[in-house]
């Protein structure tokens, strides 16, 4: 058309028009995006000293109390926000550790364990389904999620739950291996509960332990306790988990192969060693309260000191090492100036009577034998590439207003009046865990999960009782230390 636009002129102008209009959509929605997301401020956070609190673990109608150092929060009122379901209400359960000797516990000022748990991912129960609308972008969204990545078990970490299929053996049967003294049901004591707890690690299973499966694993090996009276109940507890707590008249008593015979003038040998037969699963316990290696000053004199060579293995275990698959090693209640004098222990190292002033404290002494021992056998492993070698770290005591011998008392009955959780990392037995550090020596880790039974001891129920005297070391078996050959099972 005469005087009309050109067509490359009109092409010009809807192209203008076209990325004008792009320009304007995009600004309009970027607008309404911005006014769509929550401000900063509002991203649902909890505190790192918070955690889910599972109702199931406690076990409702039997008579679990609080403890007095736990903090409920259910009652405060936490914000919800539009098209999102409620916040999740959570208590805090604190885990109070009364001191251990021998045992240094990061401690807060007000005696909450420092770093108990992760700052991340340990906040929540990862089984938890939390539905709560959170931020792709907010700082704690990582605690959010219901199936982690699985990882290398800690099985000292976890909780006590409920199990009413507990315990795995009877308190009144089990004669042949238990001893009367902590057969708590052969005593005056008439509540049990403590015998329906079973331990569940926090981000993995734990295999179930059975007899059959146990003797299928061992066949043909040999499983070594070598410690003090409490390794003397791990062993107990063993055998008796492996038979169910029935009589077992074709297992063999094998301690004449491993000297252990009781002497003329002995109350008792230093050990039992019993054989299954149709497995040859041999199963034994060595007394070595100390690990180290006990040799007469003066041998031809009857009441002479003994050597405490704190830089040297036991001789059975030097000795039998090379005939063990599983080793499990403990100390640590005897090491205390009463025992050494009562024993007539003197410390030597090199072969000489000690002259370091920081070994010749208790807890110097006891910390450098059980890295000798640990470094030992280490040292060992190499020529013995079938040997499991574990240390297990210390039962804890659970004495209150005094100790053993001034009055001191476990007079709780309640189930997990302490708390039933375990949320640290690291082990509540910081010597135990430095020894085995850059060692192919595990760490059999029971402590913290053992402290918060208290309700699980011998007390006052012991048989031959003193008057004023409760036993507040001892457990009752079944009981705790039937958990610690769970986890050993589960590592072996």
């Amino acid at each position: 058309m005469k005087g009309g636009l050109k067509v490359s002129q009109i092409s010009l102008i809807l192209i203008g028009f076209v990325c004008a209009s792009v320009l304007l959509l995009a600004y309009v929605k970027s607008l309404f995006l911005s006014s769509s997301v929550l401000p900063q401020n509002h991203v649902l956070q909890l505190s790192p000293d918070l955690r889910v609190k599972d109702e199931e673990a406690l076990g409702e109608g039997s008579g679990s109390e609080q403890s007095d150092d736990s903090v409920n929060f259910e009652s405060e009122k936490y914000p919800t926000y539009a098209n999102s379901s409620p916040v999740i209400k959570v208590t805090e359960e604190l885990i109070t550790h009364e001191e251990i000797r021998g045992i240094a516990p990061n401690i807060t000022e007000k005696g909450d364990l420092k770093d108990v748990s992760d700052k991340k991912t340990g906040l929540i129960e990862q089984e938890i389904d939390v539905s709560t609308a959170v931020s792709s972008g907010g700082e704690h969204s990582e605690n959010f999620t219901a199936t982690p990545e699985r990882q290398d078990c800690n099985f000292a970490k976890g909780r006590w739950v409920i199990d009413d299929s507990r315990p795995l053996y009877s308190g009144f049967g089990c004669k042949q291996w238990l001893s009367s003294m902590w057969a708590c049901h052969l005593t005056q004591r008439t509540d049990f509960e403590y015998e329906k707890l079973r331990w569940r690690p926090k981000n993995c299973e734990m295999e179930e332990f059975t007899g059959v499966k146990f003797l299928k694993r061992m066949q043909n090996k040999t499983l070594a306790f070598i410690g003090d009276s409490l390794g003397r109940q791990q062993f107990q507890s063993l055998m008796c988990m492996i038979t169910g707590g029935k009589d077992r008249p074709n297992v063999l008593d094998v301690g004449h192969e491993y000297g252990l015979v009781q002497s003329r003038g002995s109350a008792r040998p230093d050990g039992w060693a019993f054989r299954f037969p149709d497995t040859k699963t041999t199963i034994l316990y060595y007394w070595s309260a100390s690990l180290c290696d006990l040799t007469p000053i003066n041998p031809s004199d009857p009441a002479t000191d003994y050597a405490m060579h704190l830089d040297r293995p036991p001789a059975f275990l030097s000795h039998f090492l090379p005939r063990f698959d599983v080793l499990v090693l403990n100390t640590g209640h005897h090491w205390n100036r009463g025992k050494l004098k009562a024993n007539r222990w003197v410390m030597y190292v090199g072969g000489v009577p000690n002259t370091n002033r920081k070994i010749a404290t208790i807890g110097g002494a006891k910390n450098f034998t059980i890295h000798s021992i640990v470094n030992w056998v280490n040292s060992q492993l190499p020529k013995y590439p079938h040997v499991k070698a574990f240390y297990r770290t210390i039962s804890p005591r659970h004495f209150f207003n005094g100790d053993w011998n001034t009055g001191g008392t476990c007079d709780n009955t309640t189930p997990l009046s302490e708390g039933k959780e375990v949320l640290q990392d690291e082990s509540s037995d910081y010597d135990a865990a430095r020894a085995v550090r850059g060692t192919d020596v595990k760490l059999l880790d029971i402590t913290a999960l053992s402290q918060l039974r208290d309700e699980g001891h011998i007390s006052r129920y012991s048989i031959k009782a003193t008057p004023g005297v409760q036993d507040c070391l001892h457990w009752c078996l079944p009981g705790v230390p039937d958990t610690w050959n769970e986890i050993l099972f589960a590592q072996i």
